[in-house]
């Protein structure tokens, strides 16, 4: 899973001129999910988007606060386009979970967030609508989270298919 987190001041969500849902200081994450994304991958990105530090603390002391910490809001969208690669210039979504599975992930990672923090302060869009995310950034504050359990699946399998020693000496002879 992917998360594209941004710190804001408020964010919401509309569909077709209407208002789904707005927060007010928190972060709005766009998140993304990968078609091989697990349970693990779902907790890992819950637990980061709850615990990770982008606001100042009493003191003045900089990335010492958490969105929990503060008791601010969050407001997540699905964004299948976080999973693309590029065939020449055109994107391909191949690698994002397929629709109806996607759906019942997704849903299922709103339901963790609410069960590790307070559920009324954890907003969403609408699955698979054609929305319009208006966000005002506050710093601006950026940042990208991938949950690891991915990318040591694909490293193991990198390290399973690397030659070893041996077979290399092998080929050469």
């Amino acid at each position: 899973m992917k998360g594209t987190i941004q710190r804001v001041v408020k964010a919401s969500v509309e569909v077709d001129g209407q208002l789904i849902s707005s927060i007010g200081r928190g972060i709005c994450v766009l998140v993304g999910i990968h078609k091989n994304d697990s349970e693990k991958d779902k907790e890992y990105l819950a637990r980061k988007l709850l615990s990770i530090r982008l606001w100042e603390d009493d003191k003045g002391r900089r990335w010492s606060r958490s969105v929990t910490d503060m008791q601010y809001e969050i407001l997540c969208v699905s964004q299948f386009t976080l999973y693309y690669y590029l065939k020449g210039n055109k994107p391909d979504f191949h690698a994002a979970m397929p629709g109806a599975q996607s759906q019942e992930f997704y849903n299922s990672f709103l339901d963790t967030l609410k069960k590790l923090y307070d559920p009324s302060k954890i907003k969403d869009g609408q699955f698979g609508a054609m929305m319009q995310v208006h966000i005002q950034n506050d710093g601006p504050v950026t940042l990208d989270i991938e949950s690891p359990t991915l990318r040591q699946l694909l490293d193991e399998q990198a390290q399973k298919d690397k030659p070893t020693k041996t077979e290399t000496q092998s080929q050469d002879s």
